[in-house]
């Protein structure tokens, strides 16, 4: 019973191929002032970008930013992450987990229904995919996982649409329908679409997941609770790059 009364803490994934713009997003979670007390849990801080100046505190790998968020990093143990983020005073508005550019979110999704006190404190609130209009048709002609991250989706940023035409939108969004049918697309330009309009949505339709990944609630499947560390199976052979995922261009 005591469970209806508390709040449980929606909790947003945060996916896309290198480059998409995630970071930038990211970027503007943790410097804007918003007013709201988000927690993000990334793989490496220093990617991110943020400036010094805008870190008021820091507690081993937890960064307390000065409007209120704070960062952290997550080396393979995700459930200990989130854990430790519900011990925190003050609570959070919401999560944003970000996943490597390389990795099939339906893993760290699966967390927070598979350790029951991760469960009881928070719920997932979204699988959100940030894709680059300019390089999608190519990185879906190459590259399974960038499928599945659209696939998966019940939001997707439509990033970098000032660097193609509107013929060419029209053709990326068409691609997008295909693999996905319903999830909402924001378009955007340097990741600017509001924050209210992708956080915080209770958009996780876990039917429809259940329907793309039988297995999802199956604690073996994926093996949830560590997908997040770079050097898991889902992408080997490929993290280094991930380094690099700063945006450059946009």
């Amino acid at each position: 019973m005591n469970d209806v009364s508390v709040r449980k803490i929606p909790v947003t994934v945060l996916t896309g191929y290198l480059g998409a713009g995630k970071t930038t997003l990211l970027n503007r979670i943790l410097s804007e002032d918003h007013g709201k007390r988000y927690a993000v849990i990334v793989n490496e801080f220093g990617e991110v970008g943020i400036d010094n100046d805008l870190i008021v505190g820091a507690d081993e790998e937890v960064f307390e930013m000065n409007n209120g968020c704070v960062c952290c990093t997550v080396r393979g143990d995700l459930i200990r992450v989130v854990s430790g983020l519900m011990k925190r005073k003050g609570g959070f508005d919401a999560i944003i987990v970000e996943t490597t550019g390389l990795a099939d979110p339906g893993p760290v999704a699966q967390t927070f229904f598979v350790d029951d006190d991760v469960r009881a404190k928070t719920e997932l609130d979204s699988v959100t995919t940030v894709v680059d209009a300019k390089h999608l048709l190519l990185r879906l002609a190459d590259s399974k996982e960038a499928a599945e991250q659209v696939a998966f989706a019940d939001q997707i940023i439509l990033n970098k649409t000032d660097l193609v035409t509107e013929a060419e939108l029209r053709e990326v969004e068409r691609a997008i329908r295909r693999l996905n049918p319903l999830a909402p697309i924001h378009r955007a330009q340097r990741s600017n679409v509001p924050l209210d309009q992708v956080l915080g949505r209770g958009s996780f339709d876990l039917a429809r997941i259940e329907q793309i990944e039988p297995d999802f609630l199956n604690p073996v499947h994926g093996e949830a609770g560590h997908v997040h560390d770079e050097h898991c199976d889902h992408d080997h052979d490929h993290h280094v790059h991930d380094d690099h995922d700063h945006d450059h261009d946009h």
